[in-house]
């Protein structure tokens, strides 16, 4: 038997491709909107985690200097950094800005205004992506090999 050509074969057949063509689109871009929220998860969780285990080395300092000191120091071991370098200098340095307005904010009496902690957070955040051209938030991801696992 001969195959059929007719006009209307050919209007289904372009009909079922752009359908196609339209779920893969679709998948395409669902995937990427996922991918986005995940990072715009993990990213909230980093900001949250870090600042509140910042705010509680802060609140245990016995003065301001030394609730700065510490701050720092826990953000250099978060992330891992040993040495210093002048992108690792700046970034710290720019980071200070959120330490500082944690140690006024943490200071703060009742009723007075408290420093606004989130804002400088995201001012650090906007000078670090425009400085760097990535979230500081990347900094936090550690690829850990896998190890094989001896047993003796």
């Amino acid at each position: 038997m001969s195959p059929i050509a007719a006009p209307y074969l050919d209007a289904m057949r372009q009909a079922a491709e752009q359908a196609a063509a339209a779920e893969e689109g679709y998948r395409r871009d669902y995937a990427q909107r996922i991918a986005a929220l995940e990072r715009d998860r993990a990213f909230a969780f980093r900001r949250f985690n870090l600042i509140r285990g910042l705010s509680e080395v802060v609140a245990a300092a016995a003065d301001e200097k030394t609730a700065a000191a510490n701050a720092l120091a826990v953000l250099r071991d978060k992330l891992g950094w040993v040495g210093d370098s002048e992108p690792r200098t700046a970034t710290m340095q720019r980071f200070a800005v959120v330490v500082e307005a944690m140690v006024a904010a943490l200071a703060a009496q009742v009723g007075e205004p408290a420093p606004d902690v989130p804002a400088a957070l995201a001012a650090f955040e906007a000078w670090y992506a425009d400085a760097h051209g990535s979230p500081f938030w990347v900094l936090f991801d550690h690829y850990m090999p896998e190890t094989p696992r001896v047993d003796f």
